[in-house]
């Protein structure tokens, strides 16, 4: 037998063996990956840190660098990092300053008035039934249903309150673990970011001296196209959210709408979603002002159909761009499938990885497949 074809074999063999040992052992192989991963989470949420704060970080670099003059520019990266970590410290700071303190008003406020929204959506739905005709659904109590939530609620509250000290001694470890978990992931990311230079040309370095030279060149050709669209993506995507729940918030104030701090918030955050963020940011808005006045309701949903026109066609290709150079269905599959696997996480980290893997078979099948020679012209006698 040839060599090549035993070692392929053999090769087969042992990755089937593997698989099959992973899958009928796959609750220890997932209780050890956890464990891999808690041991690294200072680390790799370090990392994630240094990563979002790399953009801003590298801007403030090159302005130090113009402005520090010959040996004084090795404290360009430094202080850049400093930068950039005060001005996401002012930016939470004020963010908290200013929208908690409403956030939590309007939330006190809602839950106060419950009740009474509960009644009117009751008379709504049974309006609703009679002018349908729908028998079976017009003695349906929906304000019973939602006394009971309240009533599971408070008695939840009420058994935490009794039980404050097993709830206070629970807590203290989670809470020390976190603070120090917190600490670390901190000094990792000051020195991720400070030393990012150096830390990428070292990382490159080994991957040259350890791979062969076109799998070297190909590995730091997939990481920088990846870490580029993470990079774009990510940063933009934080900048468009806070854009609409600012617009949001400020629109609704003018046209005089209910607890614009605590919706403005909600599409915001929704807005991080790719694609169906738009429409739970709207959905949760909507449920929750039909409760206030149905027609507040209406004309909300129009406002937040104009801005989402706003939005996608002039504030997101000037802030994310059209960089990621996805079409249409595959942002949609992206999301759908991200969301199936991971949840809320797979649906945000899905487009950008959607997007890598298209650009990286873009760029096999160019490969793979040579442009068509331009057809030869006989001359003109």
């Amino acid at each position: 037998m040839d060599k090549k074809l035993f070692r392929s074999l053999i090769l087969l063999i042992t990755y089937a063996v593997v698989l099959v040992a992973v899958i009928v052992k796959i609750d220890a192989v997932t209780g050890w990956l956890g464990g891999v991963l808690a041991a690294f989470q200072p680390l790799i949420i370090g990392g994630v840190i240094a990563f979002i704060l790399n953009r801003p970080c590298n801007f403030f670099a090159r302005l130090y660098e113009k402005a520090l003059p010959g040996k004084a520019q090795g404290a360009a990266r430094p202080l850049a990092a400093a930068t950039a970590y005060l001005i996401v410290a002012a930016f939470v700071t004020a963010l908290v300053a200013l929208v908690v303190p409403e956030l939590t008003h309007s939330i006190e406020m809602f839950i106060g008035n419950l009740n009474a929204y509960a009644a009117n959506f009751q008379e709504l739905f049974d309006w609703l039934a009679a002018k349908l005709e729908l028998e079976q659904l017009a003695n349906l109590d929906l304000s019973a249903g939602i006394s009971d939530s309240l009533k599971n609620l408070l008695t939840g509250a009420l058994d935490a309150l009794t039980n404050t000290l097993p709830h206070l001694i629970g807590m203290t470890g989670v809470l020390i673990s976190g603070v120090v978990t917190g600490v670390i992931s901190f000094v990792f990311s000051i020195y991720m970011l400070s030393g990012g230079p150096r830390l990428t040309a070292q990382c490159r370095r080994l991957v040259r001296a350890y791979l062969p030279g076109k799998a070297a060149d190909t590995v730091l050709s997939v990481t920088r196209l990846t870490a580029d669209t993470f990079s774009k993506y990510v940063n933009g995507q934080m900048v468009e959210a806070c854009i609409l729940g600012s617009l949001c918030f400020l629109g609704m104030c003018v046209l005089r709408f209910d607890y614009a701090p605590l919706i403005s918030v909600a599409v915001g955050v929704f807005a991080l979603i790719p694609i169906a963020g738009a429409y739970l940011g709207a959905v949760l808005a909507v449920l929750l002002l039909v409760m206030i006045d149905p027609w507040q309701a209406v004309w909300f949903l129009v406002f937040l159909v104009c801005l989402q026109q706003l939005e996608g066609n002039l504030i997101y290709p000037r802030v994310v761009g059209t960089s990621m150079g996805l079409p249409g269905i595959w942002v949609l599959a992206a999301v759908t499938v991200g969301g199936s696997l991971l949840g809320l996480l797979g649906m945000v980290v899905s487009v950008p990885l959607a997007a890598v893997a298209y650009t990286l078979l873009k760029q096999d099948l160019r490969a793979r497949t040579p442009a068509p020679a331009a057809e030869e012209t006989p001359p003109e006698p």
